[in-house]
């Protein structure tokens, strides 16, 4: 049998594929029910969601019958299985059981991976991941001092599994993937060697099962699955976009880029609606049009830009101020999610402001915020892209037009507001063309969200906030259907004293490089920070490595028609080209950059030298040097301006890597 229910003296397997996937043994049930008991704590994108679940069942005996399994406690049915295809459904049996935990068979030494964008470990392995999308936190490492002092303001330290873009999907190193349906709060854990723990607040749930001969295959699966992004467009990867939010002066600062040997393909202008200044730093007004003093003349602006080859970008979100213009017209029309016990709109402080939450469950409200906002202020003025930021806000208590349950509609919102934005860009015929990118995320987001970026990192090197996490966050979400992924070159978040080094700023442009879209910011307290144009220096390390992610973009639009014809994502971790290696399945902080590129960048501080691995059984070639290792693993020198970058001597690209170290010598 390969798959379907197979009867065993203790218990029952069912199998897919020829693979286990679950075993109820007496000792060990498939299924375990509760009834649970949830308070939900919500500060600024910041949750404590916590369970005190009682009427535990764990049933001990079974009925099988060609599709189904039921469960049994004390005789009495408590719980059914039923494969129909590649779906799994698990419903609880007894009334008021609302807590489903499904324990998903587990083979000796098996690697794990999924969970969405996770920023802190590639191999879930060991440690439980919460499917929730919140702010992922400030530090994120319960250990710094960093991330008490912002756990004590609002809960906002975070942890390592707190994360904007969870997908409750996990791919096992059998080539075997369970994706769950269930849009509610959900948990994978793989603490426990023996099973692969799936915890659902729900009385039934849905699992899809992909299986595979390889991790390639796999993948692709579910890119298929989950919808595939558009290719990039020439522009986006054909040069740097230079991230300033000064107001007009940033056009006059954008030309020190260009004369300073920079490939610019675009400027971002996150401020383009206004700023406010608070304690935080300095963040946006939310009120998503141009701000006439602060951007006069702007489609002018904006049309002379595009005549040189630049585009320019953008910023908005889905909530409005309440001291901005369009806040009014969206209450009068009936935008926003309301409170629970009125028809008032529901306020949620942002950090020094509130605003109101856009209700998307309402046809009206997304057709409204496409048309009036991302089309009307935005795409037809010239803009071609922007940051759609958050989505992960949305609370627990709210009212949504739709009747819906607010607890089970909040990882589908980051999904929602994604279709907002693709639906904005169709109705201009710009799909392919013009570019969002956002950073909160669900399944399904993939059908519509055309680039990731990697959300808020610290400006550090810090082991679970740092310039790091980017490379796992990249990895991580590739796996589950994001072809794209990016990082604010620089970092973001400054505070209590942490700032940019000029290091930092180096290492990061070496990275940045590497990916498909490089794109600066100058953070949230841009003035108690370095900028790419704070010195000669630094201009000329953002130059250089601008030209080389420029270098790269034949490359790189090979890596779109890959990411269109087989589902693989740009940046690849070691294993997905070389599955057989059980070494590779933990490696998170290097790369497949394609199958024909490896990069592993510095992301230590001080650090000139780093370990490389380098898989297979071919030479490499060093892209900076020329030299040739031979596979294996190598300390290999790094000092600032060479990161170890290595390609295959035989790949059709060959002349274009080789000329690498000639545009950096330029």
């Amino acid at each position: 049998m390969k798959t379907g229910f197979k009867a065993l003296e203790d218990g029952f397997d069912l199998l897919f594929a020829g693979r286990v996937v679950l075993s109820h043994r007496k000792s060990c049930p498939a299924v375990v029910m509760a009834i649970g008991n949830a308070t939900v704590e919500m500060v600024r994108g910041n949750f404590r969601i916590e369970d005190a679940p009682h009427g535990e069942v764990q049933p001990e005996g079974w009925d099988l019958d060609e599709i189904s399994a039921t469960l049994l406690h004390q005789g009495v049915p408590t719980a059914r299985l039923t494969l129909d295809g590649n779906l799994l459904t698990a419903q609880a049996l007894l009334p008021g059981h609302d807590r489903l935990h499904l324990r998903f068979h587990a083979e000796p030494e098996e690697t794990v991976w999924g969970g969405g964008e996770q920023m802190s470990y590639l191999a879930l392995n060991g440690r439980a991941f919460p499917m929730w999308t919140s702010e992922p936190g400030v530090g994120r490492d319960k250990s710094t001092e960093l991330t008490r002092r912002m756990d004590a303001d609002g809960m906002a330290g975070g942890d390592y599994w707190n994360t904007n873009y969870p997908q409750p999907t996990f791919l096992t190193s059998r080539w075997l993937a369970v994706h769950c349906r269930a849009e509610a709060y959900s948990v994978i854990d793989c603490s426990d060697p023996a099973f692969h723990r799936v915890e659902v607040w729900a009385p039934a749930t849905t699992f899809e099962l992909y299986a595979a001969d390889g991790p390639q295959d796999l993948v692709g699966q579910l890119a298929r699955r989950f919808g595939q992004q558009p290719p990039l467009p020439d522009w986006a990867i054909g040069g740097a976009i230079v991230g300033l939010k000064d107001g007009a002066q940033s056009f006059e600062r954008l030309e020190r880029f260009i004369k300073a040997g920079a490939a610019v393909s675009g400027l971002w202008c996150e401020d383009w609606a206004g700023i406010r200044e608070t304690s935080f730093g300095r963040r946006l007004f939310w009120d998503w049009r141009r701000d006439r003093q602060r951007y006069p003349d702007l489609p002018e602006r904006i049309a002379a830009l595009q005549a040189r080859g630049i585009r320019f970008l953008a910023y908005a979100n889905p909530y409005l101020a309440v001291d901005g213009i369009l806040y009014d017209e969206a209450r009068e029309q009936g935008h926003f999610c309301l409170r629970q016990d009125s028809d008032e709109v529901y306020l949620v402080d942002f950090g020094e402001f509130d605003c109101g939450v856009l209700d998307f469950t309402r046809e009206e409200t997304r057709a409204w915020f496409a048309e009036k906002v991302l089309g009307r202020e935005m795409l037809d003025i010239g803009i071609s892209g922007w940051m759609a930021d958050f989505g992960e806000y949305l609370p627990t208590d709210v009212r949504l037009a739709d009747g819906s349950d607010p607890m089970e509609t909040h990882n589908r919102w980051p999904v929602l507001w994604a279709e907002v934005n693709a639906r904005a860009v169709a109705s201009r015929g710009k799909t392919g063309d013009a570019v969002f990118f956002m950073r909160a995320g669900f399944s399904g987001v993939q059908a519509h969200c055309p680039l990731l970026w990697a959300g808020d990192q610290s400006v550090d090197f810090t082991r679970h906030d740092g310039i790091g996490t980017v490379i796992t966050a990249a990895l991580s979400a590739g796996l589950v259907g994001n072809a794209y992924s990016h990082s604010d070159c620089g970092g973001y978040t400054s505070l209590h004293g942490n700032v940019r080094t000029v290091e930092l700023m180096q290492r990061w442009c070496e990275l940045a490089a590497f990916a498909p879209v490089m794109r600066s910011h100058e953070g949230n307290r841009p003035d108690d920070n370095l900028q790419y144009d704070s010195s000669a220096e630094l201009l000329a390390c953002f130059a250089r490595w601008s030209r080389v992610h420029a270098h790269l973009a034949p490359y790189v639009r090979h890596l779109c028609d890959e990411a269109q014809a087989l589902g693989l994502p740009a940046q690849r971790p070691l294993f997905l080209h070389y599955g057989e290696d059980t070494a590779l399945f933990a490696v998170q902080d290097q790369y497949l950059y394609g199958e024909d590129l490896l990069v592993a960048p510095v992301i230590e501080a001080g650090a000139r030298a780093r370990q490389v691995i380098l898989p297979g059984t071919r030479p490499w070639r060093h892209c900076l040097t020329g030299e040739d290792y031979a596979p294996g693993t190598h300390e290999v020198p790094a000092p600032i301006g060479q990161p170890p970058a290595f390609y295959r001597p035989d790949s059709a690209f060959a002349p274009l890597f080789a000329g690498l170290a000639g545009v950096l010598g330029e």
